[in-house]
């Protein structure tokens, strides 16, 4: 049960937090506990974060702010070990270094900045290239958690629109074959159209000379016209 005193000072806290959130984080507590934190880290650009989005949370004491939170992360991220607490000078691993005047800020700050750091209790280590993998795959894992699509329904809706986009993309016509592919087909075509042209050029040909009537004969028969014309007055 937390304190009298551990509830207005996170109340106060969290007001805080929402007038001036912290750049790059997200953090809502839970409607059922106010002392647990959901928080989202969005993954700067630049580092090999770039793109990622880490869900996790930050766990007060009922003695808070006279000894320190506890803070986890959810979403495989690559930097540190998942459903673990982590290691931070302000978290329950060095309460001889906390300070009560720290604040909720604070917290999601610095976790902010040892996201690109130095090894520490509860970090792993793994390549460049699979920290950018889990950070492209980071937002649908954290749609799978019933808790997350409650307590940040804007992600959900940032997931839902990529998937749009995606199925989008692949219904949009397909590319062109190669065109070393392509050219035999085409030439084809094109011999087979230069020899269609040239059997309709014969054709023409042939009903031009069908349809044509020869000068010889036009004179051939306009004398035999005139010779029948001309036997009557003959015989006169």
């Amino acid at each position: 049960m937390a304190e009298k005193s551990c509830i207005k000072r996170l109340q106060k806290e969290y007001r805080a937090l929402c007038k001036e959130p912290v750049s790059h984080v997200v953090a809502r507590p839970s409607p059922n506990d106010i002392l647990e934190l959901h928080y989202v880290l969005e993954g700067s650009k630049g580092t090999r974060f770039a793109g990622g989005y880490y869900y996790g949370k930050i766990k007060f004491p009922p003695e808070y702010p006279y000894k320190p939170p506890g803070i986890s992360m959810t979403t495989p991220n690559g930097r540190f070990m998942t459903q673990k607490k982590i290691c931070l000078s302000m978290s329950d691993f060095h309460p001889e270094s906390w300070n009560p005047m720290w604040s909720v800020s604070r917290a999601a700050f610095i976790h902010g900045e040892y996201m690109d750091n130095n090894p520490t209790t509860g970090s792993v280590n793994i390549t460049t290239a699979e920290k950018q993998r889990l950070a492209k795959s980071s937002l649908a894992f954290n749609c799978k958690n019933a808790t997350f699509r409650k307590m940040f329904p804007e992600y959900v809706e940032k997931y839902n629109e990529q998937q749009q986009l995606a199925a989008a993309s692949e219904q949009v016509s397909p590319e062109m074959p190669n065109d070393e592919n392509t050219r035999p087909v085409l030439e084809k075509v094109l011999d087979s159209a230069e020899g269609m042209e040239r059997v309709e050029g014969l054709k023409d040909v042939r009903r031009n000379k069908k349809q044509a009537f020869p000068t010889w004969m036009m004179f051939l028969l306009l004398s035999i016209f005139g010779v029948v014309m001309a036997l009557p007055l003959l015989q006169l």
